[in-house]
């Protein structure tokens, strides 16, 4: 199980906040009311058309066009987790996104202090749809980026395994935490790098949000579906 610094960091819930339950965890709803913030920036909305799980236990994230503005979506686990391993399982596709949208797996202690599973072509048209990263990203070693047009179907893993000395990344075809043959695999990247974050006070969170703040290129609102998460 994730946690092996022997701590757990106090998680205070803001008064009022929006906490919504899914795979077994609680999670707090980002609101950023009638300002902006980063990432973007953007307004990030707690409203049930952008954050919600349904009957069968599954999270939705959405970017929603309402009176007037973009809104936006952010998650953040209510407990400390630490080391360990980080798996997703989701039910979107990726390389279906807006060339605007980023969709983001990761924990977060600071812009220094980050580990990343990153889906987005940041902008542009032609850009790979996926980036495993480690921050700070702009470091020569820190990032990977990859496909993922060769999906069959919506399902698909991805994980990061999280330890003092390195971690993995891996995504996978399908929903399994193993993939059975090689066929399976769409990434995998090993970081040895000086910049691995310590298990301190991180937060694991997931969000949806837009590049520089710009709208959809497309013009129409996103939606992506997280079935579960683990933590091994």
């Amino acid at each position: 199980m994730a946690g092996c610094s022997g701590k757990e960091p106090e998680f205070i819930i803001p008064d009022g906040a929006r906490v919504i339950s899914f795979s077994g965890y609680d999670w707090v709803v980002s609101t950023t009311g009638e300002e902006k913030a980063g990432p973007g920036p953007n307004y990030f909305s707690d409203s049930p058309e952008n954050v919600w799980v349904d009957d069968k236990g599954r999270l939705h994230l959405k970017i929603t066009y309402r009176d007037g503005r973009w809104n936006c979506a952010r998650v953040e686990l209510a407990r400390h987790t630490g080391y360990g391993k980080y798996v997703f399982y989701v039910s979107s596709r990726p390389d279906s996104l807006d060339r605007q949208v980023v969709w983001g797996l990761y924990t977060y202690m600071s812009d220094t202090e980050e580990i990343d599973i990153e889906f987005s072509r940041w902008g542009f048209y032609n850009n790979q749809e996926a980036q495993y990263a480690i921050q700070p990203s702009h470091r020569i070693g820190n990032k990977v980026r990859f496909r993922m047009d060769n999906l069959e179907g919506e399902s698909s893993t991805h994980l990061f395994d999280w330890t003092r000395k390195w971690i993995d990344f891996a995504s996978y075809r399908g929903h399994r935490l193993n993939p059975v043959n090689e066929t399976e695999i769409l990434a995998r990247w090993r970081y040895y790098g000086d910049d691995i974050p310590p298990d301190s006070d991180e937060k694991l969170k997931l969000n949806l949000w837009l590049f520089r703040g710009t709208p959809p290129f497309n013009g129409e609102e996103t939606e992506v579906v997280i079935d579960r998460f683990e933590i091994h």
